[in-house]
């Protein structure tokens, strides 16, 4: 079963109020604003490097994920439907109810260092941030990182998360001896549209600073612009702005992607579409009605924009850091 890494190691007392895997588990909340309504479940994981099943038709095998849930909060999030897995649901659980596989990087050690392991390149963060606000308490991504770089095993990271820099001088130890690469999560930087739909996640322009600071230490760093939400973030000027700001960070490359609804997600982003902008409701049936991805001739006709707006403002070509400025956020006092 793929949710076998999650029992425990022992099994505890049953509670009836506890989803089937937390039982025996150790339940935390924490009296601190930033973690408010949340419930983290620390459990004993029984393995750590997952392997990717075939079908799901990524450019990487492996995964290290130390976390289930994600307390950014993002309505559209593709991996809602995961927690379902676990008897909690793809909504508010997804947001406030966080497993922590508390022996993540004991188990990340030991699993790199079996002889049947193949020195495999690892990605993280595909699945929910390792660089939630969990990570801020928790510090599993350090033990990881370390694991990784004495094993001198490839690994990439994908992060909305600003605590990434906490960890910069594991990920240049780590580049000394294997391949490392990063990527930062920005789909758009319209205020109004990141309040509402990542609450929990830092300011766009700050995870473009993220990934200026990267490049500027020797770690490569991309940008995925994602999602491109139609209607609310993929006017031409929108767009222009995105890209041009990226191209500012210094971003080894850009990669679109269009909204994607699947099954959790779906339900989730309608529910808050019907309340927020309940105008959109029949231009996003029109759009999803058939399925969770949007036609594909609006999806290319939005890669080609993308493009050829990276090509104009030279996203990829390298710029001296010296030179490399990212404008002022317009409200440096709004959000995290």
């Amino acid at each position: 079963m793929r949710w076998d890494n999650l029992r425990l190691a022992e099994a505890g007392q049953a509670d009836p109020a506890a989803p089937l895997f937390a039982r025996g588990a150790v339940t935390r909340t924490f009296d601190t604003p930033e973690f408010a309504g949340m419930t983290f479940y620390e459990i004993q994981a029984r393995s750590i490097i997952n392997r990717v099943p075939g079908a799901s038709r990524v450019p990487f095998e492996y995964t290290i994920n130390p976390y289930r849930g994600c307390g950014h909060r993002c309505v559209y999030c593709f991996a809602r439907k995961t927690h379902e897995y676990l008897d909690l649901d793809a909504g508010a659980d997804f947001d406030a109810k966080i497993v922590v596989k508390v022996n993540a990087a004991e188990l990340a050690r030991k699993e790199l260092a079996a002889p049947r392991w193949g020195g495999h390149h690892v990605a993280m963060g595909t699945n929910v941030d390792c660089y939630q606000r969990a990570e801020g308490r928790y510090r599993l991504m350090r033990g990881i990182l370390a694991a990784l770089r004495d094993a001198a095993n490839p690994f990439s990271i994908l992060t909305k998360g600003t605590l990434i820099l906490r960890d910069l001088d594991l990920l240049t130890e780590a580049a000394d001896v294997t391949e490392v690469s990063a990527g930062v999560s920005a789909g758009f930087l319209d205020q109004e549209v990141w309040r509402s739909v990542e609450p929990g996640t830092p300011n766009p322009r700050r995870r473009l600073e993220v990934c200026a600071t990267l490049n500027d230490n020797g770690i490569a760093c991309g940008v995925l612009m994602a999602p491109i939400l139609p209607y609310l973030t993929d006017s031409p000027a929108q767009l222009e702005a995105t890209v041009k700001e990226i191209a500012l960070s210094g971003a080894t490359h850009v990669t679109p992607i269009v909204l994607h609804l699947r099954p959790g997600a779906r339900e989730w982003w309608l529910g808050w579409l019907s309340r927020e902008h309940p105008r959109l409701m029949p231009r996003y049936l029109e759009l999803y009605g058939r399925g969770a991805y949007a036609p594909k001739s609006y999806q290319q006709r939005i890669s080609a924009q993308v493009r050829e707006l990276a090509e104009r403002h030279g996203v990829g070509r390298a710029t001296p850091a010296t030179a490399r400025r990212l404008p002022p956020r317009r409200n440096p006092a709004a959000g995290p």
